[in-house]
């Protein structure tokens, strides 16, 4: 087992650009964009050079509000050489999510593109912040965003109050290399370098902080467990914002030295593309991007035979998906990956040389140097092999905390360091483990987790409703979809369209209910507690009896 490594982000790289400085390390087959370890250094340089011109001081957040694009990975290492903390942004934020996140985080620099799926994301900083129009770029002064002042577009079109990129760059010519290697020797693995916003089990989305030491080390395994190399071209659909793509994605890569080769945005055929181009020898999905490519018209069209390994992860793995994708895309070193963000991500992961049945079967066992065990909940008592309890782990992947929030920290990480999960599952006696169910009631749809009550929370705001209660209930497609149970204040009608539409707009499009149903009274315990569990099994039923 390799010891653990005391390393930064921007350490990481420079010891692959010292190593392999002519080997392609980020290509982006759409573009025709292809840089070396050493041009992506070079550019990640300028970029952390930039940043610093701007004034951002180590540990100061940076929100990231974009998709799969060059500048993401640049803005990735190069705040791995400055030591701004970069805050990932879900590209389906709403006004009403964004403002949380940017204020929760303490961001003092937004990096944004136009916009993503015909949603304006220009327009919605200025929605929020309206003193942008008049701002001087890095000069903001916004009554709902005290602490932001610079925002940074991925455009040369000029917008009023933002830098475009190339004047970040050009900015970044002030800073000397000198200035720049100080700042990095500054750093210490312990520092927080990233941030991602979870939904995690309780309230609104916390700021997971997560650390070099944690990254470095977490990539380095899910590497390891692939048998990823230098060798390997990496294809990556899945988003950047999540650890799935900034971690088991990038970071995995180049902790090996081996290419990576985002897809900007997810679209099936785009991918199969990309993995026929460019000779893709692994590639990453949650399971409904698997079943979208596996089911493409075109599928049989690509040749795919240069796959060989890859993570699927993100939510429960079909058994016959994964067959198909070992089968029929040639991916017979798949691994499944399991974990969450507050343990950067990965916890468990299935071994290129395991048996099929356990790779189909189970999530893999403990990556090296992370302790699991299962409790009783409750009581944390452990539980013999193959009882069911919750999942609990241990090491150097767990999280600093949550940004801000000390009593949610000590809720989910108690005093001997565990990690309470929140998973229901069942380890054997070697260690490999089955995910069985959630302790809480967090909704997970194609790999997203949605938490109920920020919908619910939501929803009460509209006029007609007096009570809602937002439970998943299976999909086919997505694994789970959000039902909303509502019921209306006396006097009222409404019905689903009319509550969909409230939401465009304001919430994400995958947190929108998909199901709205209309109700008088919820089942409830002795008690008086609402049993959402009951109300996913009347779904259920319904849909038996059609």
């Amino acid at each position: 087992m390799a010891e653990l490594l005391r390393k930064t982000v921007g350490q990481l790289l420079e010891e692959k650009v010292h190593d392999f400085p002519d080997h392609e390390a980020l290509v982006y087959a759409d573009r025709n964009l292809r840089w070396t370890y050493s041009e992506l250094n070079e550019e990640c340089n300028l970029v952390a050079k930039g940043l610093m011109a701007l004034g951002v001081e180590k540990g100061d957040h940076l929100a990231v509000w974009t998709t799969n694009t060059p500048e993401w990975v640049a803005l990735q290492f190069a705040t791995g050489k400055m030591g701004g903390v970069l805050v990932t942004v879900n590209t389906n934020y709403r006004t009403m999510e964004l403002e949380y996140l940017l204020k929760q985080s303490d961001a003092k620099t937004l990096i944004l593109i136009e916009g993503y799926r015909g949603i304006s994301y220009v327009d919605t900083i200025y929605e929020i912040c309206p003193e942008l129009r008049h701002s001087q770029p890095g000069e903001l002064q916004s009554k709902r965003l005290p602490l932001l002042k610079n925002v940074i577009v991925l455009s040369e079109k000029p917008y009023s109050g933002m830098y475009n990129w190339s004047q970040l760059i050009e900015k970044g010519k002030r800073i000397s290399d000198q200035e720049l290697k100080a700042r990095s020797r500054s750093l210490h693995p312990d520092d927080v370098i990233n941030m991602q916003y979870t939904s995690g089990t309780t309230g609104f989305p916390k700021g997971v902080m997560l650390t070099h030491y944690n990254l470095v080390n977490n990539a380095r395994n899910i590497a390891e467990c692939m048998k990823l190399t230098k060798d390997d071209r990496l294809c990556i659909p899945v988003p950047f914002f999540h650890c799935f793509g900034c971690v088991i994605g990038t970071l995995a890569s180049v902790s090996v030295g081996a290419t990576m080769v985002p897809v900007q945005e997810f679209d099936p055929e785009a991918v199969l593309q990309t993995v026929e181009k460019e000779k893709c020898t692994a590639l990453h999905g949650v399971p409904t991007m698997f079943i979208s490519e596996l089911n493409h018209s075109n599928f049989s069209k690509y040749n795919l035979t240069t796959l060989r390994t890859g993570v699927m992860a993100g939510s429960n793995c079909p058994m016959e998906v994964m067959k198909a994708v070992m089968e029929k895309m040639g991916m017979k070193d798949i691994t499944i990956c399991y974990g969450q963000t507050e343990s950067s991500p990965v916890i468990t992961q299935s071994r290129t040389d395991d048996p099929v049945s356990l790779r189909v079967e189970t999530v893999g066992k403990a990556l090296p140097h992370v302790e699991v065990k299962i409790v009783e909940p409750g009581s944390n008592r452990v539980l013999p092999p193959n009882t069911q309890g919750e999942l609990c782990t241990r090491g150097y992947h767990v999280m600093k905390g949550y940004y801000k929030n000390p009593e949610a920290t000590k809720e989910v990480i108690d005093e001997d360091h565990w990690l309470h999960t929140g998973d229901l599952a069942v380890m054997d006696e070697n260690g490999y483990v089955r995910i069985t169910g959630r302790l809480k009631d967090m909704i997970i749809r194609g790999g997203e987790n949605i938490y109920p009550r920020e919908i619910e929370e939501f929803l009460y705001q509209h006029p007609k409703i007096l009570d809602v209660q937002v439970v998943g209930v299976p999909d086919e497609k997505f694994g789970e979809e959000v039902g909303a149970w509502i019921i209306l204040k006396e006097g009222e009608t409404a019905d689903a369209e009319e509550i969909r539409a409230f939401c465009k707009g304001k919430i994400s499009r995958h947190k929108v209910p998909k199901y709205v149903f209309f109700t008088d009274e919820y089942p409830m315990t002795a008690s008086g507690k609402i049993q959402k569990f009951k109300l996913r099994e009347r779904y259920l039923e319904d849909i038996k009896g059609r």
